[in-house]
């Protein structure tokens, strides 16, 4: 991975982007990925667009959502602590004891988020599993009026945004779902762009919003741009630590490469070129089914004005939705390069209508 790329990578997953805020981290793909693109957008929802290649070909649409689970302060009570809502799902248990940002208009406010002490519990209330109302925000303000002059009623939390290097190639911190699908989106055009031939496709690499409540950008980026492909680019739970059924969840690992799945939402003739694209160019990979719709952009994707032929990549990830989700990065190297190996593959005599 190149040092521009993997700064960025780094750059944002320190930078906040919880869904329906996801301006700062949009401007720093913008600037990441302008040199590269012929066009750069942004559409009225949010999501951030990048444009290269033939623009009488077909239309490729690769997505990779770029917002966070959050919270958003909905109550300030009169001793000054910040009680939130959830923005996305968010297991309580995760949020205990840690320490937490409120996005300001005024800059960023440093908040610790926790319960009563464990001495302090009722021995009810330590055989309950904690609930959202329990918890609070405390941001070290003497009373209302001091909090209020910090922070106000809709300003986003997040968890604290740090990137730690573990052993390896592996790297944790919040907001790996899915800033690496962003990344291996935005990366994989950069990398289609600068390639030793042309584009015989119209590529369009998203940066979409919004996923964690509804997979709400990429149905309104998929209405602007009317592809006639589009991949898909999110997270999936590794199963290669402790406590995971492997028979229900299926075996993946981190480091093991791109995880291209298979099923109903999923179009036989891209996964079958994904897999292929994989083969003759040594990139390791791993396979995964799923039986419904899925729960990422691919779903709206798939059933978008007639149809479109669609294609799920994802990145193994341990610890989903929590503040230690951990990744390879040789995982995300792999699937740009996959990512920008389908894109040059792709011209108009392809047609991936199934059955022909």
């Amino acid at each position: 991975m190149e040092d521009t790329a993997l700064r960025f990578f780094r750059s944002a997953i320190e930078t906040p982007s919880p869904s329906g805020y996801e301006e700062p981290i949009q401007a720093l793909v913008r600037q990441y990925i302008t040199p590269h693109a012929s066009e750069v957008r942004t559409d009225l929802h949010g999501n951030l667009i990048a444009s290269v290649g033939d623009t009488e070909g077909p239309r490729l649409l690769y997505a990779g959502h770029c917002d966070q689970i959050g919270m958003l302060v909905s109550y300030i009570d009169e001793s000054g602590f910040v009680f939130a809502q959830t923005i996305g799902g968010w297991d309580p248990q995760q949020l205990i004891g840690q320490a937490m940002t409120i996005w300001s208009a005024s800059g960023p406010v440093p908040a610790v988020i926790s319960r009563k002490p464990i001495h302090l519990l009722t021995p009810e209330e330590r055989k309950k599993v904690v609930d959202l109302k329990d918890l609070w925000l405390d941001i070290g303000a003497a009373n209302k009026a001091c909090a209020s002059g910090l922070c106000r009623i809709g300003d986003p939390v997040t968890l604290d945004l740090r990137y730690r290097e573990l052993s390896g190639d592996l790297v944790s911190g919040p907001g790996m779902d899915n800033k690496t699908g962003m990344w291996t989106v935005m990366e994989a055009l950069r990398r289609a762009a600068t390639g030793s031939q042309p584009l015989r496709c119209h590529l369009h690499s998203v940066s979409t919003v919004q996923e964690e409540i509804g997979l709400r950008g990429a149905k309104t980026a998929a209405g602007s741009i009317n592809p006639s492909v589009a991949i898909a680019v999110d997270v999936t739970h590794a199963s290669d630590c402790p406590t995971i059924d492997k028979q229900k969840f299926g075996d993946i690992s981190l480091g093991a490469g791109p995880v291209i799945f298979r099923g109903p939402n999923i179009n036989p003739g891209v996964a079958a070129r994904l897999i292929e694209l994989c083969h003759s160019n040594s990139i390791p990979y791993q396979l995964a089914a799923i039986g419904r719709a899925t729960s990422n952009d691919a779903n709206v994707l798939q059933i978008h004005g007639g149809g479109v032929a669609t294609g799920l990549v994802a990145i193994a990830n341990r610890y989903m939705h929590s503040a230690v989700e951990v990744i390879s990065l040789e995982d995300i190297d792999n699937v740009a390069k996959l990512l920008s190996l389908f894109a040059g593959s792709l011209s108009a005599a392809d047609d991936f209508t199934p059955g022909l």
